[in-house]
């Protein structure tokens, strides 16, 4: 009996109503992720279904509370008022959350019919690949046919499951061929490059003797081949490499990468059917496992795609297709080998290529080519890659080849070349027409981000926001669009915030709606078959505002580029409405004393003082120290993943004000900076004086402008800084002489557009150098003649303290200043690093 309801969709000319499945994952971003939603969607295409594809960065959390389990926001809203079954790609959030966490979130849906990608889960049809096959394919290979006897292995995170199978199954390859198992051989990897480039120098920090690497992922073994290289170890002629899944980037490295192919996109299409039956009341087996086979590329030594190219051994003399049925059986067969396609497309590809091969040796000239090129434009379309059909060339031109026995076979064979060569240029020609369609696609994906991410980023408002998505979403290729937001504290109920309609956009209705309908009445229904995205507006893993889902024909890459910047929005907008809480705080303090109001204003600025100075590759010192008559100094300390941004500035003016306008420079440098969008300090600048300017000429309507110097520094040492500033200082360890070094641009809100005037200029750090930034209040302390501090009794203190910690040497200028001026009139900020290089 089918679960299907009228509550998820309308009835067609039929009276079916056509069921609606969701797909669970970490990310569409990544290639095991992409493959799986491909074969997902094109089954969901191929039975006439409704796909809801969910993501959320795998952000479960851990079960407890009285309810038992509290899972994300968007997982947890999904449920049988909106789908009829689910498939859960368990393999992408295990390393999240641990094996255990995992499964119990499957059994969480029931009673829905689900499915579970990767990891076998008790009570729950699931679908794997063959893991212990795949592994023991590759150390055959390695072992058996290329006599090697020391692999190491490069496993994939401890709380996967399909990572343990793989690993388990390395190790009773080995045991089986009696190899002994040295565990100096074995570290474990994250499924990232970096991870299998940490993984292999841990390896050969050992000092163990190897002769082959087997990764639990390509991505991983590339990361392994990287190190190896880079210690001068040569691939494969010194040691061999072999991956498992086959990702796209396999294909291209150099060299090539061997490994153990997964057809993921039939795990998909696998998932889907599984579930699809569920829905109509059929049983499924608890666990079915897909068999795997080993390709053969550079990495081992056995060359380009060594698989597919081999002639049949029942076919001892070739003379061409019609030789025998058996013969021809044969080399259909071959030909079917030689390519690797999607279960249930190009069917009968290989016979219908024979017998256009055939009719164009009949006499029908032309005939051949015509019938390569119309499959190679198919294949295109599934996803095939095109490259493959060169191995089927090759097995044709050696089935059609004569010996030169008797007078006119080398005629034949000349005669026939011509097409092959043609036919090589058409594969060559497709493939790389293909590549370079994949390649503009991503390019110009990039490009629409790139416009919409300045924007997003320095939206101060909601309905700001919504303008600007009104305007981008089109150009990403959206035509269909809800972003609802949660109306509640205990986020059952939703408002629709933002809705767009074959590209254009729309009036919201104005009545809340349950959340676990995902979108406003009638978005997710309709007598048309529909497929959607839907991820969750957060930023981080506390700030929840609601959900967006989109139709899921946009590059992949924009989807999660997407998420990240209307959560940076978001955020952006609530940082907004706490500056205008101020502004107006601010009215309110007008009638009160001057003193009153420079204490509010001290909080504000002593407030975004940064809490910690950690920063990887740093030892960082600060101290900002207000004046008497509080003025509008800033400083800030940001860390990111390799790396960090330091900022300092001040307002011209003093007072609430002042305070004010540091609210919002920090607040959007801070959601710029941690959003991952930020390119360069030049770009922050160039958006942040736009906002700036905007809110204080026209919001406030006040004349404040701001300095401000911005710096984006790298752990290997490079530092990138532009902006109008004091410039910094940096006393090189090799010398122990200061250097001054200006920055390049405009007064933060004084005019509309600094692009003109702000430079993006570099310096690289030594181990040991000392950096300085400083503001104005320090080099413009005055002794009781008038005169100034200045950059070289600055510099003097600064060398004379040079090898001494950081604090020291804040200490020591500190210490000089106040000796020369009792009382400054300015705020004095500092803020002191020494750079410490990798070892």
């Amino acid at each position: 009996m089918s679960r299907a309801r009228g509550a998820r969709g309308v009835a067609d000319s039929s009276g079916r109503v056509r069921p609606t499945i969701a797909l669970l994952m970490n990310n569409v971003v990544g290639d095991y992720q992409s493959e799986v939603r491909a074969g997902v969607e094109r089954a969901a295409q191929a039975q006439d279904v409704n796909l809801l594809i969910a993501f959320a960065f795998g952000e479960l959390l851990a079960p407890g509370g009285k309810e038992g389990a509290a899972w994300n926001d968007l997982y947890r809203l999904i449920g049988a008022e909106m789908v009829d079954g689910i498939i859960i790609a368990s393999s992408t959030l295990c390393h999240h959350v641990g094996i255990e966490a995992t499964r119990a979130f499957c059994r969480s849906y029931a009673p829905l019919p689900v499915c579970s990608i990767g990891m076998a889960v008790e009570g729950v049809p699931s679908l794997m690949i063959d893991n212990a096959l795949g592994s023991e394919l590759s150390v055959a290979h390695m072992a058996d046919d290329h006599g090697r006897r020391r692999i190491a292995y490069i496993s994939g995170p401890a709380n996967n499951e399909e990572a343990q199978l793989r690993a388990r199954a390395h190790r009773e390859a080995l045991s089986t061929r009696s190899i002994p198992l040295d565990e100096r051989l074995f570290a474990f990897g994250e499924f990232s490059i970096d991870s299998g480039r940490r993984a292999m120098s841990e390896i050969l920090s050992r000092g163990v003797e190897l002769d082959a690497v087997a990764a639990a992922n390509d991505r991983m073994a590339l990361g392994a081949i990287e190190q190896l290289k880079a210690q001068g170890l040569r691939v494969p002629e010194d040691v061999l490499v072999c991956g498992f899944d086959d990702v796209g980037v396999a294909r291209f490295a150099k060299p090539s990468l061997t490994t153990v192919r997964q057809p993921t996109k039939r795990l998909g299409e696998l998932a889907l059917e599984t579930v699809v039956r569920m829905v109509a009341g059929e049983a499924a087996p608890e666990l079915r496992l897909v068999e795997v086979d080993l390709t053969r590329r550079e990495s081992c030594g056995c060359g380009h795609e060594g698989r597919a190219s081999r002639w049949p051994s029942d076919l001892a003399e070739p003379r061409g297709p019609r030789s025998s049925a058996g013969a021809r059986a044969a080399l259909e067969l071959s030909l079917k080998r030689a390519v690797t396609v999607p279960a249930g497309s190009l069917e009968g590809w290989a016979g219908a290529l024979l017998s256009a091969l055939e009719a164009e040796l009949a006499g029908e000239a032309g005939r051949f080519l015509r019938a390569l090129e119309a499959l190679l434009d198919v294949a295109r379309r599934e996803g095939v890659l095109l490259e493959q059909f060169q191995a089927v060339i090759s097995l044709l031109r050696a089935a059609l080849y004569r010996p030169i026995e008797r007078e006119g076979d080398a005629a034949v064979n000349e005669a026939l070349e011509p097409i092959w060569h043609a036919a090589r240029i058409l594969v060559g020609s497709a493939s790389v027409h293909t590549e370079g369609e994949q390649r503009l696609r991503v390019e110009l994906a990039s490009v629409e981000l790139s416009y919409g991410s300045r924007g997003f980023s320095t939206c101060l408002s909601l309905p700001v926001l919504r303008s600007m998505l009104a305007e981008e979403l089109p150009r990403m290729q959206f035509s269909r669009v809800a972003v609802s937001l949660f109306d509640n504290p205990q986020r059952t109920m939703m408002r629709s915030f933002f809705l767009m309609e074959e590209g254009r956009e729309v009036e919201p209705p104005p009545a809340r709606f349950p959340a676990r309908h995902l979108a406003p009445p009638g978005f997710l229904s309709g007598a048309g078959r529909w497929s959607a995205i839907a991820f969750p507006v957060a930023s981080g893993e506390v700030e929840k505002f609601g959900v967006a889902v989109l139709d899921s024909r946009a590059n992949e890459m924009i989807y999660d580029a997407l998420r990240l910047q209307l959560g940076a929005a978001m955020q952006g907008a609530a940082l907004h409405r706490e500056v205008v809480r101020q502004v107006e705080l601010r009215e309110r303090l007008e009638q009160e004393k001057v003193r009153e109001e420079s204490r509010v204003a001290a909080r504000i600025q002593t407030s975004l003082v940064p809490e910690r100075l950690d920063v990887e590759g740093l030892e960082l010192s600060a101290i900002m120290k207000p004046a008497a008559e509080v003025g509008g100094d800033y400083y800030d300390v940001i860390a990111t993943p390799g790396g960090g941004w330091l900022g300092i500035g001040g307002v011209a003016g003093r007072g609430l004000a002042a305070g004010l306008i540091l609210l919002m420079i920090q607040s959007m440098v801070s959601v710029m900076a941690r959003s991952g969008l930020a390119e360069s300090p030049r770009g922050i600048l160039i958006a942040l004086n736009a906002a700036v300017y905007k809110n204080v000429r026209t919001r406030m309507e006040r004349d404040e402008h701001a300095t401000l110097l911005l710096l984006r520094y790298e752990r290997g040492g490079r530092v990138t800084f532009a902006g109008a500033h004091e410039g910094l200082l940096v006393c090189s360890a090799r010398t122990g002489r200061c250097a001054r070094i200006p920055g390049a641009g405009g007064l933060i809100g004084a005019q509309p557009a600094i692009d003109a005037l702000t430079r993006d200029d570099e310096l690289v750090l030594e181990d040991g150098d000392v950096l300085v930034l400083y503001s104005g209040g320090v080099i413009e302390a005055r002794d009781a003649h008038g005169e100034p501090f200045g950059p070289a009794r600055l510099c003097a203190a600064i060398e004379a303290a040079q090898a001494a910690p950081v604090d020291v040497i804040r200490d020591r200028i500190l210490g000089e200043i106040e000796g020369w001026c009792s009382s400054p009139d300015d705020d004095i900020t500092l803020v002191v690093a020494r750079y410490r290089a990798p070892a």
